[in-house]
């Protein structure tokens, strides 16, 4: 038999209640902490992420503490909690670091140089702002990454786009659309591991989950992008051949590389562990290296060929450390950069701090005191998830950045989650369709801001084209408001 029972839930979640702590008083540090985000990103703008924003998260939790001391809270108590906290990160922390050692193996290895060599070639002028989403989606997905896929193939598309006559919104919107959707849905992808960690969920049954609604978004963009295509006028032609050229210069392009990833799907769906699944596709990932790009894995320890020590060296670089592929265009020297397992390093300090800022406000008991005022104010199932929308939103416009965005609102509704006996996915997927996506929408977020300066293109002038990303979380709300598919938890005795 199963249960739902708020206490026993509440009891597993080791969420402390301070009877004598009001609302406003658990208030104080997230009111701190957004204000003190908000500043450190004006003055940091993108640099925020590199380490300012993961110390407010310290200085929240420091607010947080004050106000735990003042009503009478010791400190073992809420150092228990942060510790109860960082250890319900475990796994998703060595996901992390296996999802960067996976991403430089598959990048030496031209697993990820051959997702982006045969998806560029799907490029038509008649259809060519759908292709761009199809395209970007690839490249995203194989990367992980849709500030990488923006700066690099992004670029291009929008030179073609000029090329053809296209609006450059048009072409923008339809590059972030893509770009978005293989953000969100790569398990290389950072946002896409940290709203699980967050929610208290698993890494694979929340991708799983994010299709439910992803799929009817991403398939409403493109039909309007096929539309938008067929009633344009384009001239010219989408000329790829340098980019391909470049790509099938540099590295050993093979259908055979395509077995890496199936391997690694095959594993998924047949319920591998996640941490298995992705030690295997790196050591894949590594055999393929050796077999089809032996002088780019010399090239990596400055060797003039392919021996045991530079194999094992290069291999082992690409895993840990930051790595370089170079070609001779610049666009793809950026592209085809790996950072390894060193590269996971931000966001899991990161989650770090911010399981410091949650777990005091969980010991304090600020934590439970608000998610009871928010399930007052949200009676239904509806209303929670509209308040999550609600507050993933906000933080975006005022705090200026998605992760903070999934950080904060995730730590906050969880319990809230687990009340309503809903299970930990419907919340991370609802992040991610609220606060990863929307965070390119917003002129002053560190996305928007980012994108907007890569492309060339105005937040303004894409806004409306962007249709995946302002269309995610109304899907989540429809999905919502008709119960369509809302998980419920399930505890066994």
């Amino acid at each position: 038999m199963s249960k739902t029972n708020p206490d026993e839930l509440r009891k597993e979640a080791h969420v402390e209640e301070n009877k004598e702590l009001n609302i406003w008083e658990a208030m104080i540090p997230v009111i701190a902490l957004v204000g003190m985000l908000a500043y450190n990103v004006f003055v940091f703008g993108d640099e925020a992420i590199g380490g300012s924003n993961q110390f407010i998260l310290l200085m929240g939790g420091a607010v947080a503490a004050i106000v735990g001391f003042l009503n009478k809270v010791s400190y073992t108590t809420m150092l228990a909690e942060v510790a109860e906290n960082i250890k319900s990160t475990t796994g998703a922390l060595l996901i992390l670091l296996l999802v960067g050692s996976l991403a430089g193996t598959w990048l030496i290895s031209g697993v990820i140089p051959a997702m982006i060599y045969y998806g560029l070639q799907i490029l038509n002028p008649t259809i060519f702002l759908a292709a761009c989403v199809v395209i970007c989606a690839i490249i995203s997905i194989a990367t992980g990454s849709s500030w990488t896929t923006s700066a690099t193939v992004g670029i291009a598309l929008i030179g073609i786009g000029e090329a053809l006559g296209i609006s450059l919104g048009m072409t923008a919107g339809a590059v972030l659309s893509g770009a978005y959707f293989g953000d969100k849905m790569s398990p290389l992808s950072d946002t896409t591991n940290l709203a699980p960690a967050m929610a208290g969920g698993n890494l694979f049954d929340h991708i799983k989950y994010m299709f439910l609604t992803t799929v009817p978004t991403i398939s409403i963009t493109l039909v309007v992008f096929i539309i938008l295509g067929f009633t344009i006028d384009t001239t010219g032609s989408a000329d790829t051949a340098a980019i391909l050229n470049d790509i099938d210069a540099t590295f050993n392009i093979h259908g055979w590389l395509f077995i890496v990833p199936i391997v690694v799907i095959a594993l998924i769906i047949k319920k591998t562990p996640p941490l298995a699944a992705l030690l295997i596709g790196t050591l894949l990932g590594g055999v393929f290296a050796l077999i089809f790009q032996p002088d780019i894995v010399a090239g990596l320890t400055n060797s003039k060929e392919l021996t045991f020590e530079s194999g094992y060296k290069g291999i082992m670089n690409a895993i840990t450390v930051e790595t370089n592929v170079a070609t001779d265009n610049p666009a793809l020297n950026d592209l085809f950069t790996g950072k390894g397992m060193e590269g996971m390093l931000g966001t899991i300090w990161l989650i770090m701090c911010a399981m410091f800022f949650g777990g005091i406000m969980d010991g304090i008991g600020a934590l439970s005191r608000i998610t009871k005022s928010l399930l007052q104010m949200a009676k239904s199932t509806f209303g929670l998830f509209a308040s999550t929308v609600g507050s993933c939103l906000a933080l975006n416009i005022t705090a200026s950045d998605q992760y903070l965005a999934i950080v904060i609102p995730g730590k906050m509704f969880s319990q809230a989650y687990k009340d309503k006996g809903l299970d930990p996915t419907n919340l991370s997927r609802t992040l991610e369709d609220s606060g990863t996506v929307t965070s390119v929408l917003i002129p002053w977020n560190t996305c928007g801001a980012y994108h907007s300066g890569v492309l060339g293109v105005s937040v303004g002038e894409y806004f409306l084209y962007a249709i995946f990303n302002w269309l995610s979380p109304i899907m989540t709300l429809i999905f919502a408001a008709f119960q369509i598919k809302i998980k419920q938890l399930v505890i066994a005795d």
